[in-house]
């Protein structure tokens, strides 16, 4: 009889072991599932190479907000595409122009403008603003205090966008800029049914 209880006593001990190890899994599953809610990242096609490529989500100008006072963000850059950069996770929108999406023309180009600036340097990013999402608008500044958003638009791969930066970067603009990168004059321009279009011709190939 003694033999028996022993016996019960054991499997009960094995069968609550396995329900709060089985409970342990579930929180944790929850938990990533959430963390991948926060990525700040969205995947998009196939790369020539294979890979997938991350199309950065856009900063969202709706929930954005001043801060009161100047946040400084320092470190090697990741580089997302002609307009966006990453630092310390924190993705960052820069000030004042716009450059090529990932799926647009010129974005290639763009991206590795970009990536030949940065490459080896520690930049300064001076937050203006920050949405919701924790993604940041700045003006951000090579070691040598070269303005990145500066230095794009005068390669002809970057357009000042006046309704953010004042009109301060359309002076150095290259003369073709805007023909080159109609997609992004046609978003300033509030000429969206240019994006719809284009995106649906690019869905047919």
């Amino acid at each position: 009889m003694e033999l028996l209880l022993a016996f019960l006593a054991l499997v009960g001990c094995l069968v609550l072991a396995i329900c709060i190890s089985r409970s342990s899994k579930g929180r944790s599953s929850s938990s990533h599932s959430s963390d991948d809610q926060e990525e700040p990242y969205k995947r998009t096609r196939n790369s020539p190479s294979g890979t997938q490529e991350k199309q950065p989500k856009p900063f969202d100008a709706t929930s954005a907000r001043q801060l009161p006072e100047q946040r400084i963000i320092q470190g090697s850059a990741y580089v997302t595409d002609g307009d966006t950069i990453v630092i310390e996770r924190t993705q960052i929108r820069l000030f004042g122009v716009d450059a090529p999406e990932l799926d647009h023309p010129f974005r290639k180009k763009a991206k590795w403008a970009m990536v030949k600036l940065c490459k080896g340097h520690k930049i300064r990013a001076e937050v203006s603003d920050e949405d919701d999402y924790g993604r940041v608008v700045a003006r951000c500044y090579l070691p040598d205090g070269r303005d990145l958003s500066a230095e794009m638009v005068k390669q002809g791969l970057a357009i000042d966008w006046p309704k953010f930066s004042g009109g301060i970067y359309r002076k150095m603009e290259t003369p073709d800029a805007r023909k080159k990168l109609w997609l992004a004059d046609a978003r300033q321009k509030g000429r969206m049914h240019v994006w719809d279009k284009f995106k649906s011709s690019q869905a047919k190939r």
